[in-house]
């Protein structure tokens, strides 16, 4: 007697299907054109979407074409690049220069360029430098008109990206810090028109003139960094590094 294998009855199929999960039924599908029929029917895909993607199924009300199949799909593979770990910035801290200039009113307080690679680091891999002003002291009054700017160079002038570019009044008192700040635009068609949630930062730290006469100080230290404007703390290295590469080497992106 000849053996004959044949496959089970759809209402078979169906019955046993919901009990599996949705992993299993997409593989099921896969196993003939009518189990792909059976596996993929409204009905199955229905409470699976409601379970896991409730406002996906509510959706469906503006286009009931779309199968709760492609709608669980679709939502699973949101979940997963949400969660995925972002890929490493192509551009590094040996890649850039910070240039830094402050003024007040025509006269130079603070000039420095330093590649980022020879700052020392943070600690917890934030994206926030402290750096010494070795060069001859200059003065400045207290409370005269200031001029800050910051600007990431890509080596080699490929490119220049400004932080910060700030007008107007600073009160500087000795050994106390002077902070500066500028929101930074969205990379994209949109940078000038909406805010990426980030913000630059510039710290000067002052000391007083010795003797402490005439009302001067002069800067001593100058930090920078980038915060986010959420959790209101620095971002980390590669992230400040992701968000460059957008405007110091777009044509990778």
């Amino acid at each position: 007697m000849k053996s004959c294998i044949c496959s089970p009855p759809w209402e078979v199929l169906l019955l046993v299907a919901h009990y599996l999960d949705p992993k299993t039924l997409a593989i099921s599908s896969c196993v003939s054109r009518s189990w792909s029929i059976s596996m993929s029917s409204d009905h199955l895909w229905k409470p699976i979407c409601s379970a896991y993607f409730p406002s996906l199924c509510n959706l469906r009300a503006s286009d009931p074409t779309v199968p709760y199949r492609r709608l669980y799909a679709i939502g699973y593979v949101s979940v997963k690049r949400r969660l995925r770990s972002p890929s490493k910035p192509r551009l590094s801290l040996n890649d850039v220069v910070f240039a830094i200039d402050v003024q007040c009113r025509d006269s130079g307080i603070v000039t420095i360029a330093k590649p980022a690679c020879d700052l020392e680091p943070d600690p917890n891999g934030l994206f926030r430098f402290d750096m010494e002003v070795r060069e001859p002291p200059r003065m400045a009054k207290v409370l005269a008109g200031v001029r800050v700017m910051w600007s990431v160079v890509l080596k080699g002038w490929q490119g220049v990206f400004s932080m910060m570019e700030c007008k107007g009044k600073g009160s500087f008192v000795p050994d106390v810090e002077g902070w500066f700040s500028s929101e930074l635009p969205a990379p994209g068609c949109c940078s000038g028109r909406v805010g990426s949630g980030l913000v630059a930062d510039l710290r000067l730290g002052f000391c007083g003139a010795e003797g402490g006469r005439g009302g001067k100080v002069r800067v001593e230290k100058v930090g920078v960094g980038v915060l986010s404007v959420v959790s209101w703390r620095y971002v980390s290295v590669d992230d400040a590094l992701r968000y460059l590469q957008h405007f110091l080497s777009p044509s990778h992106d």
